[in-house]
């Protein structure tokens, strides 16, 4: 019985073993393809220049700085109202509370729906509904807030990401010991001091890795902001909130499937890719090392 106890034991071992191994193998493979592919084109001119002659030349610039404003605004707007939701739910919001049981099934809800409905909800709420009633008010014969730009595609990245800010801001809440609350509330504090000055200093490590998991996201999803946003091709930079502008993920995508001359084009395709893959591998690190620091000065 303990042989085949221990046989049993060894071939689950030997199975999961293989199966990460495969796994880190696929993703060698794939980001070494893409490595390979687009080093000879990755350069400084690449990066710091502007696409040219139907972009089968110049670089990516405008689409670095688009990605970089669709992330600042996305955050600016999400991470806020995410830690205050999670405060909420923590904090406040009791088992039986009719409230808190909402928004927890619509946290749940939000976080499995494909990307696309976002994309196509933002269309609709914010493009036709918000911008065209902007516009009907102001009386603008020219539509500007009435169709896609960078701030309604912020904002429907800030719906997508809006689920990963509140479950980690969460876990960060709950991992504080709840004896520093009850000393804090012992002392003659209320409790917005407490969670003030105790519980969000303790876990702004979670906060803040939420923060970049969320943004690490919003860089790399392509399909919210294919309806409310993105540009095939625009070589300037966006000058207003009510500009359209270009993105890293989405200008790979129309390389791909809309270039004239796919060959000729793709080059900047892996180039692009391996830009936009060292970006979230950046954020996504800097997320572990960062929570990693912060767990180690709290424990010293």
């Amino acid at each position: 019985m303990n042989i085949r106890k221990k046989m049993l034991g060894a071939s689950v071992t030997t199975i999961t073993a293989f199966s990460a191994f495969l796994l880190i193998i696929i993703v060698a493979i794939i980001i070494g393809d893409i490595a390979i592919g687009g080093w000879s084109t990755l350069s400084w001119k690449f990066i710091s220049t502007a696409p040219t002659n139907g972009m089968t030349e110049g670089g990516i610039f405008p689409a670095i700085f688009g990605t970089f404003l669709l992330v600042m605004i996305m955050s600016i707007v999400g991470v806020p109202i995410g830690t205050i939701t999670a405060i909420y739910l923590t904090e406040y919001a009791s088992t039986r509370s009719i409230l808190g049981r909402s928004i927890r099934f619509a946290v749940n809800t939000l976080s499995g729906v494909p990307a696309i409905v976002f994309g196509l909800f933002g269309l609709g709420f914010f493009v036709q509904f918000i911008g065209g009633s902007i516009d009907h008010v102001s009386g603008s014969a020219d539509l500007k807030w009435g169709q896609p730009n960078l701030l309604w595609a912020s904002l429907t990245m800030a719906l997508l990401t809006l689920p990963v800010v509140i479950v980690s801001v969460e876990e960060a809440v709950k991992a504080v010991p709840r004896e520093l609350r009850e000393a804090s509330l012992a002392l003659g504090a209320t409790k917005w001091e407490t969670i003030w000055k105790v519980v969000l200093p303790n876990s702004v490590g979670g906060i803040l890795t939420g923060a970049i998991l969320a943004v690490s996201r919003g860089a790399g999803e392509v399909a919210p902001i294919l309806f409310v946003g993105a540009a095939y091709f625009l070589p300037h930079l966006p000058g207003s909130l009510s500009d359209q502008f270009m993105e890293l993920g989405y200008h790979v995508y129309i390389m791909a499937t809309q270039s004239p001359d796919v060959e000729a084009t793709r080059g900047i395709q892996y180039a692009t890719t391996l830009v936009l893959l060292g970006l979230t591998f950046t954020l996504n690190f800097s997320a572990i090392f960062l929570r990693y620091k912060i767990r180690t000065r709290a424990f010293n």
